[in-house]
């Protein structure tokens, strides 16, 4: 079941609401969503619903041992078995296919390992187990006001398997959800805005991302031989923008769903596509991956005090890219942008650093690099990755082109790929530094008003484009 599905619209989502507001008991409510969640998640794999139990259940067990153990070494062992379970997990379902090519590239010989189907969501439930434990381990045992261990399998079951997020995240850490399991608050204010995040994310991912998705795959259908580098080159564009549309509308409808339930769940997008480095980049782009992958794997390693740092960060970048996917393809495009993450890190600390690089500039390498690392995620095979890039600059002269520009970039098309520029720029943010004046008037109720009368119309579009199409991909559910 996915967000922009007319069963979780019209159905799914408006009979939890309604059951959870008629329950007074926290205690109750927590009960009711760790129930529908699992009826979400069991929708499209009903077996997988075990899988995500037993790693409750082991997640939870293995807190609860970290925490009452008083021996450091003991307590290390217990944190490497729960960390092995989990990494098990992912190993298995994501990358047991993938351990046959490497194997077969070391002994040179031909090493096929059946594929395994891949649980939807794995990646984002196992990384908020892993989470739980590393924070657990963290605590001191002997300062109660420390402790996160939760005693309550509920509450736990509730934080793994909440449906808002379960699938595609954010991936949101234990620490941060802790204090909302039983101690968050409703209000109507905080309801409407939710509702308001979900329409805004619905309609990125509906009227935008699908949209141009069509686009994306009539051009990377086509033989490469047949296109030439005007017609890439919108491919690629239109893949970075249905990419990002994609995730942060999706990621803006769990936000808005969380608020509706009480819950506060971090931004997972902060205006990517503005960024002048690809440093920058990463501190906008799936902010919640970031801020995991710096917490439990950087800053363990040594971060930027230990060691050496450009190993730490290749490693990590490594990682970036096996998270996403069992191919060499992901792998590559982790290591691309690592190698710039850390170019730029050299720069940063070289005498040629007093040379700064002009906005533009900046900005300009910042998309071509973004844009083409996009290439390697979408096309994920380095022998096709590389040939499209002969094609992007002119190094691969196609012999036939069957259909034109024109024909690609029709009305629509040229329409939305507009409204999703202009979208990746902050304007609110500009306004209020420009123009303070109409910043505060967007603020009153009169603005309030017109943004719900926006929303209500959007829903409604929404509505009709997912009524009359089946085209409905979301593409962080291989992930």
């Amino acid at each position: 079941m996915v967000f922009s599905s007319l069963v979780f619209l019209t159905v799914f989502l408006p009979a939890t609401i309604l059951l959870y507001y008629a329950i007074p008991s926290i205690w109750w409510k927590n009960c009711l969503l760790v129930v529908c969640s699992l009826i979400f998640y069991a929708w499209g794999e009903p077996k997988y619903v075990f899988l995500m139990f037993a790693s409750i259940v082991v997640n939870y067990s293995f807190g609860l041992l970290i925490h009452r153990s008083r021996r450091i070494g003991l307590r290390k062992g217990l944190l490497t078995l729960a960390v092995l379970f989990n990494l098990g997990l992912l190993l298995y379902f994501k990358y047991f296919g993938f351990l046959g090519k490497i194997l077969t590239l070391i002994l040179a010989r031909e090493v096929t390992l059946r594929e395994v189907a891949l649980p939807i969501g794995i990646s984002f439930f196992t990384f908020q187990g892993l989470s739980y434990v590393i924070d657990v381990f963290r605590e001191k045992p002997e300062s109660p006001e420390t402790w996160v261990v939760q005693q309550n399998f509920i509450d736990l079951a509730l934080y793994i398997s909440m449906f808002p997020q379960l699938i595609a995240g954010p991936i949101v850490r234990y620490h941060d959800i802790q204090p909302y399991l039983r101690g968050r608050k409703h209000s109507a204010s905080q309801f409407a805005r939710g509702v308001e995040l979900f329409i805004w994310g619905l309609s990125k991912k509906v009227l935008i991302a699908n949209l141009l998705g069509q686009t994306v795959d009539l051009i990377l259908i086509e033989n490469v031989d047949m296109i030439d580098a005007p017609i890439a080159w919108l491919g690629a564009i239109c893949y970075s923008l249905q990419l990002f549309f994609d995730f942060a509308g999706y990621s803006q409808m769990a936000i808005g769903l969380g608020k509706m339930f009480g819950f506060e769940f971090q931004e997972n997008f902060n205006y990517p596509y503005i960024s002048t480095s690809i440093t920058e980049f990463w501190r906008r782009w799936h902010i919640s991956l970031s801020q995991w992958f710096r917490d439990y794997l950087y800053i363990p390693l040594g971060g930027s005090r230990k060691g050496n740092v450009y190993v730490n960060l290749s490693i990590v970048f490594l990682a970036t890219g096996l998270w996403h996917g069992a191919a060499f393809g992901f792998l590559v495009w982790g290591l691309w942008h690592g190698f710039f993450i850390l170019a730029e890190r050299f720069f940063k600390r070289h005498p040629l650093k007093k040379l700064r690089m002009p906005h533009a500039v900046g900005w300009l390498y910042t998309m071509l690099v973004a844009v083409l690392g996009w290439c390697l995620f979408r096309i994920v095979s380095l022998r096709d990755s590389l040939h499209f890039f002969s094609v992007l600059f002119g190094l691969s002269k196609p012999g036939f082109v069957r259909f034109n520009l024109a024909w690609y970039l029709d009305l629509r098309t040229l329409t939305v790929l507009i409204i999703g520029i202009l979208l990746c720029v902050p304007w609110k943010a500009l306004l209020s530094r420009k123009l303070p004046r109409l910043s505060a008037a967007a603020e009153g109720t009169a603005a309030l008003i017109g943004r719900r009368i926006l929303a209500i119309g959007l829903l409604a579009l929404c509505f009709l484009f997912i009524s009359n199409s089946t085209y409905n991909p979301f593409i962080y559910f291989r992930f």
